[in-house]
């Protein structure tokens, strides 16, 4: 793989360049006061940001925000967002109140050597996602136009074909920045010849989502730790009643089959926390895996699990987890997942959280960032570089 890099383009010199740069500021947002209630992924962007604005670049900053349907929603915004990256980067960000409109335009022309602006949320231009390449292409055109040169630094967006991933590489000079560079670094650590033993960790809600990672990486890992909703289908599968706990029963055959193929490597709770409802204050005990009662559902892994999986994860070399044990965001149901995060940053070992709710939960928990490898800033983008999958926004950058 060949990718011109941020420090190849640097060294051509940016000064009084404009500089076109696909960020991921899809940040998390409070529903009722709209504050961001967590700034990593803007945060993760700044190196690539200041090395720009210090060689005097003209930044103009792109990303999308939730799921709007591709037209303008007041509450996919990223109006809060320019506020936030303008604090943290020292200087006003500049802000485009459309993506490719009279703002846009108006804001790209005003810059400065060494000044900033951020576009509105891609997506509130249907051309963004649209799988017609005609419409993508005409979109790409015009987001194009704002730079002379073009940096990907969106690694939680590279599983996307769309326009601003995509199809705008192919108009422009084009280099990754440096944290789709250091995700694709590390990432690769993982699929090529891990130290060993390399142990696994994935949780979440949903088998079907995590089945396709699941399949490449049994043959590779040593152990896989399966934890949070997703383990339910898995006891289900064992002949286990699980209650009302998360099942998926068109999966239940297929774990089965993967129980039996995994060799041992596959390692389930022995206990897990069950409650009466799904509710933060709802009564809640511990109880083994083969005493779910019918009433109640599990919503996050026991204390024997977390000791369990935490044996295992102190003998690792190399660690990747992707996806909590159990409900982090009420505190009742976050102990597994503190648990299992705690054990990782006392092994041995090179680690990676695989972004998304992982990541969050690294953060809402408290837990010190730099105890980990690397934090990923892509949860679905991770997982299908894991897969083996070609991410069109890498292919796009590669000569």
């Amino acid at each position: 793989m060949s990718i011109r890099t941020l420090d190849d383009l640097l060294a051509e010199g940016v000064s009084g360049r404009r500089v076109l740069v696909r960020a991921d500021l899809n940040v998390p947002l409070d529903k009722q006061t709209g504050a961001i209630t967590d700034d990593g992924r803007i945060r993760a962007v700044l190196p690539t940001l200041g090395a720009l604005v210090e060689a005097g670049a003209k930044v103009v900053v792109c990303s999308h925000l939730g799921r709007p349907k591709g037209a303008p929603d007041p509450q996919f915004s990223l109006g809060p967002v320019a506020g936030r990256l303008g604090e943290l980067l020292g200087a006003p960000v500049h802000f485009a109140t459309d993506t490719v409109g009279d703002s846009a335009r108006a804001t790209v022309a005003d810059l400065a050597d060494g000044q900033v602006a951020l576009l509105e949320n891609l997506r509130f231009n249907a051309g963004e996602t649209s799988k017609d390449e005609a419409e993508r292409g005409a979109f790409a055109d015009q987001l194009a136009a704002f730079g002379d040169a073009y940096v990907d630094d969106a690694f939680g967006a590279v599983h996307r074909k769309h326009a601003s991933v995509f199809d705008v590489p192919a108009r422009l000079p084009h280099v990754a920045g440096r944290l789709v560079l250091r995700e694709v670094e590390v990432l690769s650590k993982l699929t090529g010849d891990p130290e060993r033993p390399y142990v696994v960790v994935l949780g979440g809600s949903k088998v079907s989502d995590k089945l396709a990672v699941i399949e490449a990486l049994l043959p590779t890992v040593d152990r896989l730790l399966i934890g949070g909703g997703m383990c339910f289908t898995f006891l289900k599968a064992q002949g286990l009643e699980v209650g009302t706990s998360l099942l998926e029963k068109d999966m239940v055959e297929t774990c089965r089959n993967l129980l039996e193929r995994s060799g041992g490597k596959i390692m389930l709770p022995v206990d897990v926390v069950v409650a009466d409802a799904f509710a933060p204050d709802a009564a809640h005990d511990t109880v083994r895996v083969d005493g779910i009662p019918s009433h109640r559902l599990g919503l996050d892994v026991g204390p024997e699990t977390v000791a369990g999986f935490s044996a295992a994860l102190s003998q690792a070399k190399t660690i990747f987890w992707n996806g909590p044990m159990g409900v982090f965001e009420m505190p009742a149901f976050a102990a597994g997942t503190r648990g299992i995060a705690e054990a990782i940053t006392k092994a041995d070992a090179f680690s990676v959280v695989g972004g998304g709710d992982s990541a969050a939960a690294v953060r809402a928990l408290g837990l010190d960032e730099s105890s980990f490898g690397h934090i990923s800033t892509g949860g679905g983008a991770s997982l299908e570089y894991l897969e083996g999958k070609t991410l069109p926004g890498i292919a796009a950058l590669e000569n």
